[in-house]
Order: structure tokens, then C-alpha cells, then sequence
């Protein structure tokens, strides 16, 4: 008795291998995203606690240094003394932003890796001419 040649898969079996692909892949892309969630996340929190207390401890400095070099000056001076520090401070605030925005420009793009493979996912299911 013969065996019968193997068939090809139907219709309905060719639709269940791309779902499951598809599934797969998404739950894939969903994973990374995650995962990237929850780096920038870290990353937040991170920048928001060391900015924090750089600015505290700023801020102390500041306040206690001005406080110290107004009290040891004449009575007559003291009034351009607080001008002037507080000119040096609103320039050093100045300086501070401006270097803090650099430094935001320079942060990698959120979610980058998880873009990427959604790219070359969409690369390879394009045709190719």
C-alpha cells in the first residue's frame, strides 16, 4: 500500500503561522518597551535626586557664603555687596540652565532601541523591488 504524499498546509494553517509570528513579535516590541519604561524611568528619578540636592547644597552655600561676606563688611557697603552677589548668583543661575539644557539635548532619544526594531521589522516585511 502506498503512503500518501504530504500535503501542503491549507489556508487556515498558513493564517495561524503568521498570527503566531505576529504574537510573537509583539510580545517581543512589548518587552522592550518595557524594559526601556523602566530605564527611564530609573534614569528620571536619578537626574531628579541629583539635582536636587546639587541644588540644596547650592542654594546653602550660596546663602551662608553671602551671609558671611555681608556681615564682615562696613555698614556703608553692605548694600552694594548684597547687589553684587546677588548679580553673581543670577549669572551663575544663568550659566546653570543653559548647561542643564546641553545636557538634556545630549540624552538619548526615549524608547530608541525599541523603534529600531520596529524599523527593521517593517524593513523586512516590505517587498523588495
Amino acid at each position: 500500500m502506498p503512503t500518501p504524499a504530504p500535503s501542503q498546509p491549507g489556508l487556515l494553517e498558513a493564517l495561524r503561522g503568521f498570527a503566531d509570528a505576529a504574537v510573537g513579535t509583539l510580545h517581543d516590541r512589548l518587552q522592550l518597551v518595557s524594559t526601556e519604561l523602566r530605564e527611564e524611568q530609573l534614569r528620571l528619578i536619578q537626574m531628579f535626586i541629583w539635582s536636587s540636592a546639587g541644588f540644596l547644597a547650592g542654594l546653602m552655600t550660596v546663602a551662608f557664603g553671602s551671609l558671611t561676606l555681608v556681615y564682615s563688611l562696613p555698614k556703608d557697603t553692605r548694600l552694594a555687596a548684597l547687589g553684587g552677589l546677588t548679580l553673581f548668583s543670577g549669572t551663575c543661575l544663568a550659566v546653570t540652565a543653559a548647561t542643564f539644557r546641553r545636557f538634556l539635548a545630549r540624552q538619548p532619544k526615549p524608547f530608541a532601541a525599541s523603534l529600531a526594531e520596529i524599523r527593521e521589522d517593517r524593513e523586512c516585511i516590505r517587498p523588495k523591488n
